[in-house]
Formats: C-alpha cells, structure tokens, sequence
C-alpha cells in the first residue's frame, strides 16, 4: 500500500511539475483589468467581460474582436472549461504568418475570459492550453508579475537595475529615451528562440519607411556567454518616417540574438538611434551595455 502511495505521489508531482514549467517562461503585467503575458515570443492578453456565455453575449464578444459568424469556432477539450477558439492567420513576408487565436472560456463564476494569444512564427497548442487553464484557475504565481513603474527588470533570472526613466512599450519590451530601446522573450527551446530573432528581422526587412542598409554576422557576449548576433542598420536618411519623426534620428543600429542564458532560451531585440547617447568606449548607448558586449 505504501509503495502504492508513493507512486500516485511521484505521478502528480511530475505532472504538476510539467504544467508549471510555463511559469519558468512567463512574464505578466495588470494594465487597468486587462493582462499581458508573454512566453515564448507570444504576445498574450486576457480580459474578462461581464457577459454571458451564450448566443447573445458571444455575439458581443465576437464583434469586439472582429470575429465573423463564417470564422470557425472549435471547442477545445483540453481547457478546463465551456470554451470555443477561434484561429486566424495573415501573411506578414513571404515566409512568415502571424497566427491570432481567441480562446473564449466560461470562468467559473459565469463570466467570459478571452484569452488572445498573437505569435509571429509556429504557435504552439500545448503551450496556449496550459496558460488558458492557469488563467481561468487564477493560478498565475505572484512572482511572474512586473510592475508598470519599472526601476529593475528581471532578465532570465538576473536583476538589472534601469533607473526611473525607462518605461513599457508593451510587456518585456523597454524602451529608455537616448539610451536605446530591447524586447525579450524566454522561449521552451532554443530553436524557438532563433526562429523568433529571425521573424523579427524581416519583418524589419519589409517595413516601408526605411531601408536595411547593412547586414553581418558579428561575434559579441550577450550576458557574458559567447555568441554571434545578426547586426542590421536600417536607414530612413530621405524617407518620411513617424518613427524617425518623433526621435530625431536617421538610422537604427539593431541586434538580434538567441541564446541560451542561465539555463532559459533567450530571444532578444536591441536597438539604438545614431543619435542616441552612445558611449565612446563601448559603442552601445547605456541600456544595450548592461547586456552585451561588442568585440
């Protein structure tokens, strides 16, 4: 019999171990009742609404979020609760989709929750039904949370003082004015990671507004592990840009890096203006230089 027991103990705490691996690569802010999160490159929010789950109330739901009545709407039986998703995809570059899924749950107390999961590149289903449950359970841990007002950032375990002029452009993406600017993601697998980077990249590739004027390879230590970055130098000298507009700038110096930091799968995006406050030594402004070093 105790043999017996012990094994039910060992099979719950693998499972229950399983499951929270999400919270190892979760990221989450409260903004005024509506939740980001953001793992593994995804850009997630949850809101709850004071609606119905039935034909009426879902139709509000479906046109705020500019769902059609000819959109497909599954349900999931791997979520906990009554639910129906809705999957859309749209081309961003020849080779790169944007995939959007809606995740509309019954909470138990009679509301609806939808859950918007937005990923640039292979979305992964395990990943979504695992926090769709542990946003339903409200078991989200305290810690994974940040603060709106960011003094530190937590970066794949490691605490790094910003001083109080940085500020969020969305979760896990910082921008601090003439010292640059860097959005990060923690990823289940490194491949992840580099499909990330690489999403991000040319998406950039195909903005208009603006051109990529240089491409390399170059060699640097990105939290003092070795390791090679794509290097882009995208250009808006003679083009109309709001972007440029509003900083004063003429060209983005950007880094795109993968890797495997502290045991997390990193994918990180730094960037800086040509007229950002650049330091002479390190030729980083002082946000990029508390992470990576250029050789």
């Amino acid at each position: 019999m105790k043999t017996l027991q012990l094994f039910f103990i060992f099979i719950f705490s693998v499972s229950f171990s399983q499951e929270n691996t999400i919270f190892d690569r979760l990221s989450a802010l409260n903004n005024n009742g509506k939740i980001w999160y953001n793992i593994d490159g995804y850009s997630v929010t949850s809101e709850t609404f004071n609606t119905a789950f039935d034909e009426k109330g879902l139709k509000k739901i479906f046109r705020k979020h500019q769902i059609q009545e000819s959109d497909a709407k599954v349900k999931n039986n791997q979520i906990r609760y009554n639910n129906l998703s809705v999957t859309k995809k749209q081309k961003i570059t020849d080779d790169n989709f944007q995939t959007d899924t809606y995740y509309v749950v019954e909470t138990p107390d009679k509301k609806t929750n939808v859950i918007w999961f937005i990923k640039n590149g292979t979305p992964d289903k395990k990943t979504e039904e695992q926090l769709v449950n542990a946003i339903i359970d409200n078991n989200i841990p305290d810690q994974n949370f940040v603060s709106m007002e960011i003094g530190s950032i937590d970066f794949a375990g490691r605490s790094v003082e910003l001083g109080n002029r940085c500020y969020w452009t969305f979760l896990n993406t910082v921008q601090c004015p003439y010292s640059g600017e860097m959005n990060w993601s923690i990823h289940r697998t490194l491949q992840d990671a580099k499909e990330s980077v690489e999403n991000q990249l040319n998406v950039t590739k195909s903005r208009k507004g603006g051109k990529v004027t240089s491409e390399e390879l170059v060699d640097l230590q990105f939290e003092g592990v070795p390791t090679k970055a794509k290097k882009v130098v995208y250009d808006f000298t003679g083009l109309t840009s709001a972007l440029a507009g509003m900083s004063g700038g003429k060209s983005l110096t950007i880094y795109y890096i993968a890797e495997n930091i502290r045991n997390k799968n990193v994918s990180c995006v730094m960037s800086f203006w040509n007229n950002d406050q650049i330091n002479s030594e390190t030729k980083l402004p002082a946000l990029l230089e508390k992470f990576i070093t250029v050789n």
